[in-house]
């Protein structure tokens, strides 16, 4: 038992710059491990957190997993094969990443666990992908699971970002009927971007050139791209890895600065992913000791840290009930 002073352990593998790791530590959930590949990520991560992520976890041996009451983590999707007969999860879907979950799972047996992905997990080599995850997480692991996509922007935030969640519970220790898991309710109200645009950020990196507005950004009348401000009531649209490189269709920019147009700053970055409340937790800032395109990037690919703190709140509320 692991509990100690309403507090769970947990592993926060593909971890990231931390997002899924600041959600349940404000659950007083306890990270024990944490594993991430990307050298960038880790260098923020070690950064913020004080330690560093192990590293390749195709190189892990499930044995030197610290055990834990939950498992995390936001794994890249990936094609399983569908060829042959043989039964069992080993098959389908070996040689993928999920597969290295799957051999966490199996030999730690955590009380529950959170995996997130994108929403197109769901289509995803026809159907075939989420398949072969839910059957091997039920029939081959033996764990009661738990899908939805959900909104960010229904759960306090002034972003629109879609994420695929899937929570799982040891059929082992949930064996009461009368427990069940419930995704959070969306909020009534949306929150608009507006209130959280900086004055002017005095730094050059954020400002869009005029000339690349002119020949790009609106190139073409078609009410692109997305322009916010002070005054805008509405979440922008997905923060994506790739933001830095200003893409018109798909980003979302601030009218403000020396040229009348920029990206968003990295502090308003930081408040549609909800990495804001980094600093009530722990009573420091969130920093990047990166480039500011790793900064974008690693911001892009976090995770909305309201929605899974919201989940993970549940997820402590049914472990709980079972008197684990």
């Amino acid at each position: 038992m692991t509990k100690q002073k309403n507090r769970y352990t947990f592993i926060d593998l593909f971890a990231g710059i931390g997002g899924i790791r600041i959600a349940f530590e404000k659950n007083k959930a306890k990270c024990v491990y944490s594993s991430e590949w990307d050298s960038d990520c880790q260098i923020t991560y070690e950064k913020n957190f004080g330690e560093k992520p192990v590293g390749d976890i195709t190189k892990i041996n499930p044995k030197d997993v610290k055990d834990h009451d939950i498992l995390t983590g936001g794994f890249p999707c990936q094609p399983f094969s569908s060829i042959g007969k043989r039964q069992g999860f080993k098959h389908p879907t070996q040689g993928t990443l999920f597969f290295n979950i799957v051999r966490i799972i199996d030999e730690k047996h955590p009380k529950a666990f959170l995996l997130e992905n994108v929403p197109g997990l769901k289509t995803h080599d026809k159907g075939n992908t989420l398949k072969v995850i839910k059957k091997t997480l039920s029939e081959e692991l033996g764990y009661k699971i738990y899908i939805k996509v959900m909104n960010a922007a229904n759960h306090g935030l002034p972003q629109v970002r879609k994420r695929l969640y899937i929570v799982g519970f040891s059929k082992e220790y949930l064996n009461s009927k009368k427990i069940r898991f419930n995704f959070p309710k969306k909020q009534k109200n949306r929150i608009g971007i507006g209130k959280f645009i900086e004055n002017n950020p005095l730094d050059r990196k954020y400002s869009i050139t005029e000339h690349l507005q002119k020949v790009y950004m609106y190139k073409v009348n078609d009410g692109k791209p997305q322009v916010v401000d002070k005054n805008t009531k509405y979440p922008v649209k997905t923060l994506v890895a790739t933001y830095h490189k200003i893409q018109r269709l798909t980003g979302t920019f601030v009218k403000d600065g020396e040229t009348g147009m920029r990206l968003l700053s990295e502090n308003e970055c930081k408040a549609i992913m909800g990495f804001n409340v980094y600093k009530k937790l722990y009573k420091k800032d969130f920093v990047f000791p990166v480039s500011r395109t790793q900064m974008y990037h690693q911001l892009g690919n976090s995770v909305a840290i309201p929605v899974v703190s919201k989940i993970a709140k549940q997820i402590i509320k049914c472990l709980d009930k079972a008197k684990i």
